[in-house]
């Protein structure tokens, strides 16, 4: 569901190196408020490192990277760049979720307390208000009968949830989900990528790095191919996925398929 408001993400030259080696050669990238951006491409290709660069747990060495038109992990005063603070940065970071490939819960809370946690802690919300706030989340997720189990007791689908409910807790405008089902066993994939389909259906601004195609063709409003640390090729999925243009995205659908 696009929108024609100013965008959440804006992406200029973005570069970023580990060492001598070069992972993101000059990223141009805009998201809109409500959009589905998927990005897909070979492993290697920089995806996952732009997601990370956009939450700001990767800093890039040269370019521009905004969120509402913010610069992330810098200001610039006088013509200078400066990095932010660690403070400043966690600010922004509240404003973005993220859901990895691994669920990352905390195994001595429950799925209750693993998605009151950031609310009360660094949100400083108090904890009936958080309680409450978590409940209607795990709900949402599909876990209202799991708030009391640990992670340990719930399937790898039904982490995945609870780590999506988590990274909702805190209220983000953009969410980001790095291969969020590529953990998962082939028959709970399905469950995740419906609660994904739901966010999307209710205006989230999401950027999804994903191999899943079909929701990719299904519920993504833009497609991109990256391979090498660029973006080879873009546009609407059914355009991208039916007609790839370059032969590097051909090449990689084809194996795919």
């Amino acid at each position: 569901m696009t929108t024609t408001t100013a965008p959440v993400v804006r992406a200029e030259g973005v570069l970023k190196s580990f060492g001598r080696t070069e992972v993101l050669k000059g990223i141009d990238l805009t998201v809109a408020a409500g959009e589905v951006m998927c990005l897909i491409g070979p492993s290697g290709s920089g995806k996952s490192t732009f997601l990370r660069c956009i939450n700001n747990l990767e800093s890039i060495d040269a370019g521009r990277l905004y969120v509402r038109d913010e610069l992330i992990g810098y200001a610039e005063r006088d013509g200078r760049v400066y990095e932010l603070t660690h403070s400043a940065i966690a600010r922004q970071r509240r404003g973005i979720g993220m859901v990895f490939q691994r669920f990352n819960l905390f195994p001595h809370m429950t799925a209750l307390e693993n998605v009151m946690e950031a609310p009360v802690q660094v949100a400083k919300v108090p904890r009936p208000e958080a309680r409450e706030r978590a409940r209607a989340l795990l709900t949402r997720v599909g876990l209202a009968d799991r708030t009391g189990s640990y992670p340990s007791q719930l399937s790898g689908g039904q982490q995945q949830r609870v780590a999506i409910a988590r990274a909702l807790a805190m209220q983000p405008e953009l969410m980001l989900f790095d291969e969020p089902t590529s953990a998962l066993d082939p028959e709970l994939v399905g469950e995740v990528l419906d609660v994904m389909r739901g966010l999307a259906e209710d205006g989230m601004t999401m950027i999804v790095v994903t191999h899943e195609m079909g929701f990719a063709r299904e519920v993504g409003d833009s497609l991109v191919f990256m391979d090498g640390g660029v973006v080879v090729e873009s546009g609407a999925p059914a355009d991208v996925l039916g007609s790839p243009r370059h032969g590097r995205t051909q090449a990689f659908l084809g194996k795919v398929r």
